[in-house]
């Protein structure tokens, strides 16, 4: 195993969710700002909104990087960035959009694809395969190959 294999996929990880703890603090430190914000969207219950998402954005990292519960930590922090995307960033809504000049549409344009880059990137997480200990295939592997031999002895096994 290389160093490379060892720390890459922690830190692709961090590199995923680095920014939602961030996030929550900037929800909690400019409360007034995000309550704006949430109140512009279709949804009603802006405080509790905004505290949901502070929490999700605070502990599902914590568990995406740790490996606890981590699929299902990017499942719900992908479903959040959807909902996000959908609900507080209506890009197409804008009718200077279409003509693709700088203004507030082409800026949820951007955060539109990117709620739904990091989403997909959490969709990778979620369907990633679990390799087992360092050491457990090769294992696996000399016991196959002293096993095989055994049972094309006694006949159970077909020669190809």
């Amino acid at each position: 195993m290389t160093v490379i294999d060892a720390y890459a996929p922690l830190l692709l990880r961090i590199g995923l969710v680095a920014l939602f703890p961030f996030s929550a603090l900037d929800k909690v430190v400019n409360w007034q700002a995000a309550l704006n914000q949430a109140r512009g969207g279709i949804l009603p219950g802006a405080p509790v909104l905004i505290v949901l998402g502070a929490l999700i954005e605070a502990i599902a990292p914590v568990c995406i990087v740790l490996g606890w519960h981590d699929r299902a930590a990017a499942c719900v922090l992908a479903g959040f960035c959807v909902v996000t995307a959908l609900l507080y960033h209506p890009f197409w809504t804008f009718a200077d959009f279409w003509r693709f000049k700088e203004g507030p549409a082409l800026a949820h344009f951007w955060d539109f694809l990117k709620n739904i880059g990091i989403a997909a990137g959490l969709g990778w997480v979620i369907l990633a395969a679990r390799p087992g200990p360092v050491g457990s295939r090769a294992r696996g592997a000399v016991v196959v190959m002293r096993v095989l031999p055994r049972v094309r002895r006694a006949g159970r096994w077909p020669r190809p």
